[in-house]
C-alpha cells in the first residue's frame, strides 16, 4: 500500500511539473517577441513636437516600446521629399530596424520605392490611401494628371510587408460641425491645409454636420470655406483669418498640420474660437493663444492604430494585416472606443445645448446608420438653403 501511494505521489509530481512547464511556455508566447524586432518611426515633413500626426505617432511608438523593452528610434528627413524620406528608411534598415512606422500621405512614394527593396521590413503607414499609394507609381503632367508608369516593370500594388490605415475623417468632421452649431455658433469657418482627400473629407463632413444641426434647431448659419495650400500658417493665411473674424466668424475649424497657428493668432485678437484636428489640440491652442479658445477637436485614432499594429506584429499576427489598406471609423456606440471622435474631456459641453449624453446619442445614431455622412470628395455637399449658406472661397494660394 505504501509502495502504491509512493508511485501515485511520484506520478502526481511529474504531471504537476509538466503542467507548470506548459504554463510557462504558454505565458512566454503571450509576451511580445522583443528580440525579433526593432521599431523605427520616420517623421514626414514635420517634427515630433507638432502636436499632431508626428508627435502622436512618436509618443505612441515610444510608449509601446518602453513598456515592452523594445529598441526604438525616430528619424527626421532633411527635406520634404520622397528622396529624403527614402534615405531615412535606408538608414533605419542599415541600423537594424525592421518595423518602420510612417505617419501621413506623403509617405506614399516612400512605400512605392521601398516595399519591394526591403521585403523583410514591416511598414506601417498611417493615412496613406490606395489613391495616394497607386498614384505614386506614375509620372504626372503639368496639371497633375497621371501619364506613364515611372517603372513599367513595377506595377501599382501594395506588398505583403505593408499595412496602411486610413480614417473616415468625414465622420469626426461631422461631429465637430454638429457640436459647434448645437453649442450656439452660427458663423463658422473651415480652414483646410492642402486639398488632399483626408482634409477634404474633414471639411465636407464639417459642413454636413453643421447643416444637420442648423436644420434641427431651425436656425440659419453661415460657413466660410477655404484651403491654405499648405500645412502651416503664414502671414497671408493669418490675414485671411483676420478678415473672417472681423466680419463676424465665431469659430474656425483649422484642419491641416500647424495651419491652426494662423487661425489661433487671428482668433486671439478678437477673443474668438478654434476647432482642432487629428488629436485633442486644446493643450497647445489654449496654452499658446488663450484659455478657452478650443471648442473641440475632430480626432482620429492614430495612437490606437499604432498600439494595435505593434501589438499584432509582436504577437506574430502580421499575416492578418500585411498587404491591406483598412478604413477605420466607428466600431461601437461607445464614443471612446472609436477611431474617429471628438474629445469627451475637453469639448466645451453646455447643458441645454450639447452635452456628453447628446454626443453619445449622435454617435449611436451614426453607428446604427440612422445618420448618414457622405464621403464624396468631388463636390461641396448639398445643404439646406433655408438654413445654411456656404461661401466656398477656393484656395489662398
Amino acid at each position: 500500500m505504501k509502495r502504491f501511494l509512493a508511485i501515485v505521489l511520484a506520478l502526481a509530481m511529474v504531471f504537476a511539473l509538466c503542467a507548470c512547464g506548459g504554463n510557462d511556455k504558454a505565458n512566454e508566447t503571450d509576451k511580445p517577441d522583443t528580440a525579433a524586432y526593432k521599431v523605427a518611426m520616420i517623421t514626414d515633413y514635420g517634427d515630433i513636437t507638432d502636436q499632431s500626426f508626428n508627435q502622436t505617432t512618436y509618443e505612441a511608438c515610444k510608449a509601446f516600446c518602453d513598456k515592452n523593452s523594445v529598441e526604438f528610434k525616430y528619424y527626421k528627413p532633411t527635406a520634404d521629399s520622397t528622396a529624403a524620406r527614402v534615405e531615412m528608411v535606408e538608414q533605419a534598415v542599415a541600423e537594424g530596424f525592421n518595423v518602420i512606422v510612417m505617419p501621413g500621405f506623403a509617405f506614399a512614394g516612400t512605400i512605392a520605392e521601398c516595399q519591394d527593396t526591403y521585403p523583410d521590413v514591416k511598414f506601417i503607414a498611417l493615412d496613406v490611401s490606395e489613391f495616394d499609394l497607386y498614384d505614386s507609381f506614375y509620372n504626372h503632367d503639368k496639371d497633375g494628371n497621371r501619364t506613364d508608369l515611372k517603372d513599367p516593370n513595377n506595377k501599382e500594388h501594395i506588398s505583403k510587408n505593408v499595412y496602411c490605415a486610413v480614417y473616415q475623417e468625414e465622420l469626426c468632421g461631422y461631429m465637430a460641425g454638429y457640436a459647434a452649431v448645437k453649442l450656439g455658433y452660427t458663423k463658422l469657418g473651415f480652414l483646410g491645409g492642402m486639398a488632399v482627400p483626408a482634409v477634404v473629407r474633414y471639411g465636407f463632413g464639417f459642413v454636413q454636420g453643421a447643416d444637420a444641426a442648423a436644420k434641427e434647431l431651425d436656425t440659419k448659419i453661415e460657413i466660410n470655406y477655404v484651403y491654405g495650400g499648405q500645412f502651416s500658417g503664414n502671414a497671408d493665411i493669418t490675414a485671411k483669418m483676420d478678415t473672417w473674424y472681423a466680419a463676424g466668424t465665431e469659430v474656425v475649424f483649422a484642419c491641416g498640420g500647424s495651419i491652426y497657428t494662423s487661425a489661433a493668432e487671428a482668433a486671439q485678437k478678437v477673443n474668438a474660437k478654434v476647432i482642432g484636428v487629428d488629436v485633442d489640440q486644446k493643450g497647445i491652442i489654449d496654452g499658446g493663444y488663450g484659455e478657452g479658445m478650443t471648442v473641440t477637436s475632430a480626432m482620429k485614432g492614430l495612437a490606437a492604430t499604432v498600439n494595435t499594429m505593434l501589438t499584432e506584429v509582436f504577437a506574430g499576427n502580421w499575416d492578418n494585416y500585411g498587404g491591406k489598406i483598412d478604413t477605420l471609423g466607428l466600431i461601437s456606440d461607445n464614443p471612446t472606443e472609436n477611431y474617429v471622435q471628438i474629445p469627451m474631456e475637453s469639448t466645451q459641453w453646455a447643458d441645454g445645448k450639447f452635452t456628453q449624453d447628446d454626443y453619445k446619442a449622435l454617435v449611436a445614431s451614426m453607428h446604427k446608420g440612422d445618420v448618414k455622412v457622405s464621403n464624396d470628395t468631388t463636390a461641396m455637399p448639398a445643404v439646406d438653403a433655408g438654413h445654411t449658406t456656404v461661401d466656398d472661397q477656393g484656395s489662398i494660394k
